[in-house]
């Protein structure tokens, strides 16, 4: 039995999900796959850090579970950002049947906190929006989007702990809503404005958040009417890019090297748990 668990890509809403407010994430093809195997013991194969997978599979049936990226990102020094701990964790509890939302106090269990925004794109696959009561929201049509990284990886752990200790977090809430709300209208402008208001709120706070490199992404989509922002805390690893169509996405892509292309993946549970 060979099972996959998709990566995440945050498109917008950031941080303001921590207080409650939607967030839009997309279930993209650069996952995590567990192959199971018989086996007289309980083995547990990874290409590197085991500790999710290990603590997914407490009382899993005897088998080997083998781990692997899926569709992996080529060439990168670090992590890219997709979500890995997450996506190895639920197909860790898919392979070995448990339900699906085991998967989130594990990873929240080892991680040390976090939304479960990673968790849900794993397990429900799709382009969706989000919120803490984690209740699925309808499949909504993705744009034309993909990814381009940084040239760095990054920590979210301390940038979620200076957002939670910053006193303004209430309009800056509220304002991140409207947008994500909004978002289906006029994708770009929206993704444009969920930078700005996310680099305001970094700026205040003191969170390291924006870097040259993503300016630079950003004036590359806006050749060719996109838009970029980072994908998640921000401070390294990808940057989120939307185009008006597939045509100006392809343009973008012919001219960056670092972009990665990506594709809406399914989640690692049939579809009456999604």
């Amino acid at each position: 039995m060979r099972v996959v668990a998709p990566g995440k890509l945050v498109v917008a809403g950031e941080y303001a999900v921590l207080d409650g407010a939607p967030a839009l994430v997309a279930a993209v093809d650069r996952g995590v796959a567990c192959v199971v195997e018989p086996s007289d013991h309980l083995l547990i194969t990874t290409p590197g850090d085991d500790s999710f997978v290990r603590a997914a599979l407490v009382g899993a049936p005897t088998a080997h579970y083998a781990f692997s990226d899926d569709h992996p990102v080529r060439g990168l020094p670090g992590k890219p950002g997709f979500g890995g701990s997450a996506a190895a964790t639920v197909a860790a509890t898919a392979a070995a049947g448990f339900p699906a939302e085991r998967a989130y106090a594990v990873h929240e269990r080892v991680q040390g906190g976090g939304s479960g925004i990673d968790v849900y794109a794993a397990i429900h696959g799709g382009f969706r929006s989000f919120d803490l009561s984690r209740r699925p929201a309808p499949a909504e049509d993705a744009p034309s989007f993909g990814a381009v990284w940084s040239g760095q990886s990054a920590s979210t752990g301390p940038r979620v702990k200076q957002y939670r200790a910053w006193p303004g977090r209430d309009r800056f809430v509220a304002e991140s809503r409207d947008i994500v709300v909004q978002f289906g209208a006029d994708p770009v402008r929206a993704l444009r404005e969920n930078y700005a208001l996310l680099r305001a709120m970094t700026r205040d706070a003191g969170i390291a958040y924006d870097l040259d490199a993503f300016a630079q992404i950003d004036r590359l989509a806006a050749r060719f009417d996109g838009a970029a922002k980072p994908s998640g805390a921000g401070g390294g690893d990808i940057a989120v890019v939307i185009f008006p169509g597939p045509a100006e996405l392809a343009a973008f892509a012919a001219v960056c090297p670092q972009f990665i292309p990506l594709r809406i993946a399914d989640g690692a549970y049939p579809r009456p748990h999604s």
